[in-house]
């Protein structure tokens, strides 16, 4: 008897495949018994042996390989969560992390970062790009409209704009920490080959990145905190969160709340004074 994983993976295989038409891959329709594609036709889809993926449906022949499944996943013209599906029915977990970024965001995501207005929020790629912030954001921390998109990135801000590296506190242990989770970031979403270009500029105008970038640190940034000197209402403290975001795994928003009463009063004061930095984002 076929194991319980292993059946499971199969009813998943036959279900996506009968769901696909024919015609749209150039097979003949004619008369079937079933609906759908064929196993032989999904296996040719694949470039695997018509056999093997029917033993896959059959719950018979062990294990496939990873490279197998994306085949498969190919195959099928299977979206992104219905791949991730197949991995964790087949292994058990998640398939290795394959950087896909999109261009910009949804005015959804940009309606909840303007839910907030007394606390700075922005949406980042894995690699660090700005790609959606609220007004709080461009009045607090950096009027991300006024610059190119090139340089809407967390890191080259850092490293090379004198006024970002004025308002941190502690500038040296933030951009150790910052490095860090940005390693990690990138990694975890399979990005080495997106980063490889960035970290090239930044290495090369920034000793300061490139001697933390040799130091391999790796840190996680879920939570902490943040001490910025505003040049108008002084030194402020922000508790940072960040959340992924469901369905784009190359998105991340990170929020930053003010962390006392008072704080929250003089950014709240500061947002009325200026009303001329709205949020915005770069919009799909």
């Amino acid at each position: 008897m076929a194991s319980e994983p292993a059946s499971t993976l199969g009813s998943f295989l036959r279900d996506r495949r009968i769901r696909l038409d024919p015609a749209t891959f150039g097979f003949k329709a004619g008369r079937r018994r079933t609906p759908g594609l064929r196993r032989e036709e999904v296996a040719q889809r694949a470039n695997i042996s018509p056999t093997w993926y029917t033993w896959l449906e059959q719950g018979r022949g062990g294990a496939p390989s990873a490279d197998v499944l994306n085949r498969i996943a190919s195959g099928l013209m299977l979206t992104e969560p219905e791949r991730e599906h197949l991995f964790l029915l087949a292994f058990g977990h998640r398939p290795e992390a394959r950087y896909a970024p999109q261009d910009g965001t949804t005015p959804r995501l940009q309606h909840v970062l303007d839910a907030m207005p007394h606390s700075p929020a922005l949406i980042k790629t894995a690699t660090w790009d700005v790609v959606a912030w609220n007004r709080a954001a461009a009045v607090l921390l950096t009027d991300y409209g006024a610059l190119p998109p090139r340089q809407r990135n967390i890191l080259r801000l850092m490293f090379s704009h004198p006024g970002v590296r004025r308002a941190n506190e502690d500038w040296q242990n933030v951009a150790r920490f910052a490095v860090g989770a940005f390693r990690a970031d990138a990694t975890r979403a399979g990005a080495s080959a997106e980063i490889a270009q960035l970290v090239e500029d930044l290495s090369r105008t920034s000793p300061e990145f490139a001697a933390l970038w040799r130091d391999n640190e790796v840190v996680g940034h879920a939570e902490g905190t943040k001490r910025l000197r505003h040049p108008e209402i002084g030194l402020i403290e922000l508790e940072v969160s960040t959340f992924a975001v469901e369905g784009r795994p190359d998105l991340a928003m990170m929020v930053f709340n003010p962390a006392t009463p008072d704080c929250a009063a003089r950014i709240a004061a500061l947002i009325a004074r200026r009303g001329d930095a709205p949020g915005g984002a770069d919009q799909a």
